[in-house]
């Protein structure tokens, strides 16, 4: 080895020994008559130091000549520091410099190698593998490390076994686009990268591994923004011979794990909402349940009065945000203008200020009296000090605009604490949905979700209210996983594919291997797959995922560090059998 220690391990105990260490000039400053260097590797940083007439002249001179991100190897003994640094592990000692050897020089980097850099995401993406020293990208990689560890660990414990599944397999027509790969052997034939490992591990159900696990990569080909990569990482599970109850516990218990021995923190049990009720009380399937500000409906209080905004909306519902009475006209305009964004898609906004004198003062005035605005503060449990705000419309697209406003005062009243937790487990989906595009049916989560026993015999006659036997776990307002209990017989599932719209040779050219499967002794069985990345940042407190993966694409999906997506040779494309057209 080229040293005996990291840069981060060294301590008071360690005075006097001779130590050798290795790594990356993080800065020097040159005192005149002292010289001292911070050297870095993954582990921390170490002060060297160097002094006039002490040290040797030469190495004194080697020593100034070093730039930022030299390589290098040093020879010294450890000393108690005079002027600690109570910042660093390591800022009780420093090592007196007795050799100096550059093991390799370094242009000087287009960004400062800091926990605050002057590097912006474009450069910094483009220089990945120089932004990977940096403290907090390398603890973000460390915590994702750890995250897999102890995964792993959870799942051993309970017999889970982990199977590799296939990268190259078959592309699909559900879900979101593929990633495709042209055979150069099948000419016009083609492999897709998988959007999950769905169809292999129920295939491995039926074989008999009742208990399988994979962290695996995932490929979709569709639009990106800042929390979703087209390459990602699933926590991806399936269990054989359980109820849906078995899944919820079980999986429960990996979270639960997860953060006792990543973050230290005993997360309670954690509470099951109904899609409707979720839908109902906060207008998302992912609500934020840090805070409260659960969705009031005002149709019996506020309809009626001839105010034609509320008389011919399906749906009046309304929030209260404690302790906001007092905002500004300029802080309701501004709430008016956010809820009229066209992401929004809100008309308006109709506000209630309760004065902590007990009176009211509403942007309604002409239509609703002191009374009115009573009954409606009383359904809100609202108090003086309080501010009322309310949506109306379309029941569905004004519970969603309320959602958005929801988060927004959230966010506003510091509600939305990255160090607090708050999990949720969301049942009972809606089996299909409609899409007015293409006019049939889609399954909201993928076509193998089993529906509730008790909604088959709506199948027929009211597709839109069967619900799926189905769950998606929900931290801090973001869906970190989902699963559902799967089909596993063939009538069921061709009865499926049809409600979905596929032709029995459709359905037979596409899963006509896994219907065979079923025919061969398929258990009961149903999983979850949790989003590896996204998970991993919310443990970390960041609202973006690349940080927590070594190499990501920016939000263009391309990889500016090694740029790609490019072209190809004609050569390879004519080997491939692809003719490309100007």
């Amino acid at each position: 080895m080229l040293r005996t220690h990291t840069c981060g391990e060294l301590r008071l105990a360690h005075v006097n020994q001779t130590v050798t260490l290795a790594g990356w000039v993080q800065r020097t400053r040159d005192k005149g008559s002292l010289l001292w260097i911070d050297l870095r590797d993954r582990y921390g940083i170490t002060q060297l130091f160097l002094e006039e007439g002490k040290s040797d002249p030469q190495l004194i001179a080697a020593a100034r000549s070093l730039g930022r991100e030299y390589v290098i190897r040093v020879t010294g003994k450890v000393s108690e520091r005079i002027s600690k640094n109570d910042k660093l592990a390591t800022g009780e000692i420093e090592v007196k410099v007795e050799q100096l050897t550059v093991l390799n020089a370094a242009k000087t980097p287009p960004f400062t190698i800091e926990d605050e850099t002057d590097g912006g995401d474009d450069l910094r993406m483009k220089y990945r593998y120089l932004d990977l020293r940096r403290t907090p990208v390398r603890e973000s990689l460390q915590l994702r490390h750890k995250m897999a560890q102890q995964t792993r660990a959870y799942l051993d414990s309970l017999n889970f076994i982990e199977v590799e599944t296939p990268v190259l397999i078959k592309s699909t027509p559900e879900g979101a686009r593929d990633f495709v790969v042209p055979s150069r052997i099948h000419h016009g034939e083609f492999y897709a990268l998988p959007q999950s490992p769905q169809t292999f591990k129920q295939l491995l159900m039926v074989s008999g591994f009742d208990r399988y696990y994979q962290i695996v990569k995932c490929f979709r080909d569709e639009d990106l923004r800042a929390d979703r990569q087209p390459e990602f990482t699933q926590i991806d599970c399936e269990m054989a011979f359980i109820t849906q109850e078995d899944v919820l516990s079980t999986f429960e218990g990996l979270i639960r794990h997860l953060f006792k021995s990543v973050k230290g923190i005993d997360l309670t049990s954690v509470p099951r909402m109904s899609y409707a009720d979720a839908m109902t009380h906060y207008g998302s399937d992912k609500p934020d349940t840090r805070f409260d500000m659960k969705f009031v409906e005002l149709n019996t209080v506020a309809k009626g009065k001839g105010f034609g905004v509320f008389d011919n909306a399906e749906l009046v519902v309304g929030i209260c945000a404690s302790g906001c009475a007092e905002y500004t006209r300029k802080q309701l305009d501004e709430l008016t203008e956010f809820v009229k964004r066209p992401q929004v898609g809100a008309k308006g906004l109709v506000y209630v200020q309760y004065k902590s004198d007990g009176t009211f003062k509403s942007s309604v005035d002409k239509f609703y009296g002191p009374d009115d605005l009573k009954q409606w503060a009383d359904a809100l449990h609202a108090k003086p000090g309080d501010l009322i705000l309310i949506l109306s419309g379309e029941k569905n697209a004004t519970r969603k605009q309320l959602s958005e406003l929801r988060l927004l005062m959230g966010e506003r009243l510091g509600l939305r604490d990255k160090t607090k937790f708050s999990a949720l487990w969301v049942l009972d989906f809606p089996l299909l949905e409609w899409s007015e595009e293409t006019n049939r049916w889609h399954a909201m989560h993928h076509p193998f979700t089993s529906p509730k026993p008790e909604d088959m015999a709506l199948l027929d006659s009211d597709p839109g209210a069967v619900r799926a036997n189905a769950y998606d776990m929900v931290l801090n307002g973001t869906e970190i996983g989902g699963g559902s209990i799967r089909i596993h017989d063939r009538a069921t599932q061709q009865l499926m594919f049809s409600k979905l719209g596929f032709s029995d040779e459709e359905a037979r050219k596409q899963f006509g291997f896994l219907m065979d499967a079923f025919e061969f002794g398929a258990p009961p069985h149903g999983g979850i797959a949790f989003g590896f990345d996204r998970l991993c940042s919310l443990f970390g407190g960041a609202e973006s995922i690349r940080d927590f993966i070594a190499f990501p694409k920016n939000n263009a999906g391309r990889d500016v560090m090694i740029d790609t997506p490019s072209t190809i040779s004609e050569e390879q494309l004519k080997e491939l059998g692809i003719q490309v057209r100007d």
